[in-house]
């Protein structure tokens, strides 16, 4: 509805301006009464003058942001066409700035002879003329009009006429042109503003709905509607329908509004566009304001239209076939159907019958029972039995009142508000309720539960650290188990490897002896002695085995190393100064900022007779300490004092926005400082890092210099803020950030080797896949062989072509039938004569997963592996040097362990990659590729994106095949249908003669007329079916 309020606003300001643009014809301006363009007669003036004379006459047009810019991007020579033609149809009009008062002064006059005298028919057509002259000067003079209209009050003489209007004038076009000067005043933003800033406005254009005259009524209804779009406005509507019952003498609201929508009479037989009008107005009420939001609101306004008995109206309007008016309706139905089903979901069922009393009951009993609610539900329901059931006046009030007490509670704000007009008066809903809440007792309720959700979250945590360990030790435990697994199967290949080098090392001795006990040949080269043969490890093919493993940890070294005395006081003077015996102050005194005179130069001043230890004695130094402390005292009765001073009380020497970043960062953690460096000594083997976390925690890594400030102020720590007494506690501890980042990459190392793993693998199976596929082998001879067919006497005949051809398969199309390709044609051929070929995708199942592999970030991320765990090793043996290591520190057994794990996976992992490059590289020089120039990605990606067009075009000859079949089986169809007419034809001739006007009778009877196209009957059938269907509807009246 927001967008058909703004297209109306728009297509009025459109039809406002038209004047002024007109499509993409060239733009002038033109007198409402003409079309004949004025030419200018004097010469364009300088650019900066002409523009500021434009922008004046553009002001005067009150024009919208987008029409304001299309007019200045004019050239010079239009604008000064348009600024000519202005100012001359101006001077033709001298008079346009006095028109107002002309306007104000024949309303006021003919008001008061309406109220006095009836109107005679040539002083009706005066005053229709004069209205209808207001109503175009409204649309089409200068701003300054408009502004001179509403300064004299002329929005007033409108209202005051439309109120003293007689009933031949209330149902002469006089009125329909008065409400057409407000809808005009309204097209003016200024002037929209006034007319909804009036108190009686809406009230009065209202009251015109009482009148006869179509014109009026829908003008009127455009009006309330379009107010309904603009904030604040839907709530006057709904007072100015209200006041308007009241008028009227309504039973209820809307009243009037639903009678002429169902008129279908006289001259209401085909009036649509008051319908229209009105289906309008409903959606307008219903959708917006408080209905925007409020499902609430939109079910108690639609409830008042549906007891008005707008739904059978509704499907009696359906007749009318109006585009228009269906669109109103068919929204009218799908807000309903929106409603009805978020009011089912509210309730988790299907369709929630409002009709049904009994019903509603079920569920309202459902959702209550064994609650607290539900005895106040059976009290309401015993009073209303208790409610007189004799039918009068009194005992309708008594339902009535009940009926508004209910809806204002279901629709009243938290703060009060009514988006209605109130049913009832000062009644409050919110004031009434805290009066009946004891506010202590759900306050002490409220702080029973929020403790109990405390600690169920702090058990919630516990369990899921626990299950965090348990995770990790059950991983680390299978991890061993494999890694011991691979170990035993490799320390049993190298065995059998070695006894068979020694067997030939024997072999190759004895070998030796042979030739050296045997005589010399002459000429040939010296034999070494036998003592001299040696097999050095470079000799052999096989590596020597791994070292074993280290021991997972070594007792920890007590700390006896004697403690370094404490350096002397930086502050202590050296050599012979004179020094005064302050009174040294119980606390810290605020400081005295002032700039001290050095000792050498006090000599022969005043200051060498003065000794201010003179002045201690007769000094209140408590009163001074209290009056002059760093640290203020906090109030008790001023909580803003007492959090200042905690403020003061916090020392924070790092950057702030670092320290902010920090501080959220450990509220994140919620862990204490000594719980973060205690997870850090032993390598979090309680798991209460988050890999995440540690990612952060490195970027919080205590700087050179953060170090050294904090340093000098460790002397305060307890008044230091939580990021600052973080990072000195972290730097405390040896090697952090090497510590942190070893830590950072244990944890993350099994998580990248299994991303690393399946990217080796797909390269090597599809490298494999490739070189083995029998299928893929056919496929390329028969289309080297059709490609030879093709080429034959142009190229040459080829031997072999470059895998990216065969993308250029499919953009080869036949020239009988655009919608075929070559690959189409392939596949026919592979269908009939290589069927086995058809299933090369699940030969080259690891093809898609090698397409996305790139072999330089691959070796990149081994790399990265290689490194990170050179640099833990590098960590590893600096911490196995210290000679000193606090018990809590387990550093040293935990990486050692992870190094073992480590080193063995990455070799598999190195192994393996080694291995996939092999394959790789022999699968593109089986297809005559250059390594240097494709990636994976890019030699894959070929068979990738032919295997994809390759299933397409499967499904495309699929889909051919089915369509040729059914055009063959309707042809066959047809044909039989044609033979039966004309055996039917045949049969029928010897009886023309006679009866041939009861045989029509008889076929039509019989429906054998409708033969001759049955799908054309079976289609009718269906729309018909579709229409009865869409119009069944539950009735409307709310009959329990």
């Amino acid at each position: 509805m927001a967008s058909w309020g703004e297209h109306r606003q728009g297509s009025t300001l459109m039809s406002i301006f038209s004047c002024c643009m007109k499509g993409n014809d060239p733009l002038e301006i033109t007198h409402s009464h003409t079309v004949t363009a004025l030419e200018p007669t004097q010469p364009i003036p300088p650019l900066q003058e002409l523009d500021a004379m434009f922008t004046e006459l553009v002001d005067e047009l009150d024009l919208t942001e987008d029409r304001r810019a299309a007019m200045f991007e004019l050239s010079p020579e239009k604008k000064w066409h348009i600024y000519c033609s202005k100012k001359m149809e101006t001077e033709q009009n001298k008079n346009a700035t006095s028109w107002p008062e002309y306007y104000i002064d024949q309303l006021r006059s003919t008001a008061a002879r309406n109220s006095q005298f009836v109107s005679e028919g040539e002083d009706q057509q005066g005053q229709y003329k004069l209205v209808e002259s207001l109503k175009t000067a409204l649309r089409t003079q200068p701003m300054r009009f408009v502004t001179r209209f509403i300064d004299l009050d002329g929005l007033s003489c409108i209202l005051n006429f439309l109120k003293s209007m007689n009933y031949e004038t209330m149902e002469s076009p006089i009125h329909t042109s008065l409400i057409g000067c407000i809808k005009a005043l309204m097209n003016n933003s200024q002037g929209r503003a006034h007319v909804l800033g009036h108190c009686e406005s809406i009230n009065i254009i209202a009251q015109s709905l009482s009148t006869e005259n179509t014109k009026t009524k829908v003008a009127v209804l455009e009006i309330l509607g379009a107010v309904c779009l603009v904030p604040g406005g839907h709530k006057k509507v709904l007072e100015a329908m209200m006041h308007y019952q009241r008028f009227a003498a309504e039973r209820t609201r809307f009243q009037t509004v639903m009678m002429d929508l169902d008129k279908s009479t006289g001259r209401y037989r085909d009036e649509v566009s008051l319908k229209t009008a009105i289906m309008s107005f409903v959606n307008a009420v219903l959708s917006q304001g408080a209905g925007e939001t409020s499902l609430e609101f939109r079910v108690h306004l639609r409830y008042e239209f549906l007891m008005l008995g707008i739904q059978p109206v509704i499907d009696k309007l359906r007749s009318h076939e109006n585009e228009t008016l269906n669109r109103h309706l068919d929204f009218f139905e799908m807000l309903r159907n929106e409603d009805d089903l978020e009011i089912s979901k509210r309730f988790d069922m299907v369709h929630v019958e409002t009709k049904s009393a009994t019903q509603m009951f079920e569920l309202i009993k459902k959702h209550l029972s064994h609650t607290e609610a539900y005895p106040h539900l059976l009290s309401a329901l015993q009073h209303c039995l208790m409610m007189p059931y004799k039918v009068t006046n009194t005992t309708l009030q008594f339902w009535v009142l009940l009926d508004r007490i209910v809806q204002q509670l279901v629709l009243q704000t938290d703060q009060g508000e009514n988006p209605d007009v109130a049913p009832l008066e000062d009644f409050n809903v919110k004031s009434i309720v805290r009066k009946l809440v004891k506010e202590n007792e759900v306050k002490r309720w409220k702080e029973q539960a929020d403790e109990m959700r405390k600690e169920h979250q702090n058990v919630l945590q516990r369990l899921e650290k626990k299950e965090r360990e348990c995770e990790a030790k059950n991983k680390e435990k299978e991890d061993m188990v494999q890694l011991l697994n691979k170990m035993k199967d490799k320390l049993e290949r190298e065995t059998n490897d070695h006894k068979q080098a020694k067997a030939q090392v024997a072999q190759l001795s004895a070998h030796v002896q042979q030739l050296m006990s045997a005589p010399s040949v002459p000429g040939g080269p010296p034999v070494p002695p036998a003592g001299l043969v040696q097999l050095t490890p470079s000799s052999s093919n096989f590596p020597p085995p791994p070292p074993p493993p280290p021991p997972p940890g070594a007792p920890p070294v007590s700390f006896n190393a004697p403690v370094a005395p404490p350096p002397p006081p930086t502050g202590a003077l050296l050599g012979n100064t004179r020094r005064k015996n302050i009174p040294k102050p119980s606390n810290p005194l605020k400081s005295l900022n002032w700039s001290k005179l050095p000792e050498n130069q006090i000599d022969g001043t005043v200051w060498s007779d003065i000794d201010d230890l003179k002045v201690f004695p007769v000094l209140d130094l408590e009163d001074f300490q209290k009056t002059f402390s760093a640290y203020q005292k906090p109030q008790k009765d001023n909580e803003d004092d007492s959090n200042f001073a905690k403020k003061i009380k916090e020392l924070s020497v790092i950057d702030g926005r670092r320290a902010q970043n920090c501080n959220i960062l450990l509220s994140r953690l919620k862990l204490t400082n000594e719980e973060i460096r205690l997870a850090i000594l032993t390598m979090d083997e309680q798991e209460d890092l988050p890999k995440d976390m540690l990612e952060q925690l490195l970027k919080f890594v205590p700087e050179k210099s953060d170090i050294e400030l904090l340093e000098e102020h460790k002397h305060e720590l307890g008044r230091m803020a939580k990021p600052d007494r973080f990072l000195y506690e972290m730097s405390r501890i040896n090697h952090y950030q090497q510590r942190l980042s070893s830590l950072h990459f244990k944890k993350k190392f099994s998580e990248r080797v299994a991303e690393v793993k399946p990217k080796i693998q797909a390269l090597h199976l599809a490298s494999q896949e490739v070189v083995r596929s029998q299928s893929l082998r056919q496929l390329l001879e028969l289309v080297l062989a059709l490609g030879n067919y093709m080429n034959k006497g142009r190229q040459g005949s080829a031997f072999g072509f470059r895998l990216s051809s065969l993308n250029k398969i499919a953009d080869t199309k036949s020239s009988a039938d655009r919608n075929i390709t070559l690959l189409n044609y392939i596949i026919t051929i592979l269908e009939k004569t290589f069927p086995n070929v058809l299933g090369i995708n699940k030969e080259l199942q690891n093809v898609p997963d090698a397409s996305k592999v790139n072999l330089t970030e691959l070796e990149k991320d081994i790399n990265n592996l290689r490194s990170g765990v050179k640099n833990v090793e590098a960590e590893l043996q600096f911490q196995q040097a210290q000679s000193s290591r606090t018990p809590a520190d387990k550093f040293v057994p935990a990486v050692s362990h992870f190094i073992t794990v480590a080193s063995f996976s990455l070799s598999e992992v190195e192994e393996s990659f080694t291995e996939a490059k092999d394959s790789y590289a022999k699968a593109l020089k089986h297809f005559g590729e250059q390594l240097s120039k494709l990636q994976p990605d890019e030699f894959f990606g070929i068979f990738d994106s032919f295997l994809t067009g390759f299933s397409e075009a499967q499904q495309a000859n699929e889909y051919l095949a089915k369509r040729k079949e059914e055009e063959e089986r309707r042809a066959l169809h047809e044909a039989q249908l044609k033979r039966d007419r004309e055996l039917k034809m045949k049969k029928a001739q010897p009886a023309e003669q006679s009866g041939e006007f009861d045989d029509m009778v008889s076929a039509l009877f019989s429906g054998e007329v409708f033969d001759k196209d049955p799908t054309m009957n079976r289609r009718k059938q269906r729309r018909h079916n579709l229409i009865e269907t869409s119009r069944e509807r539950p009735a409307s009246r709310m009959d329990d």
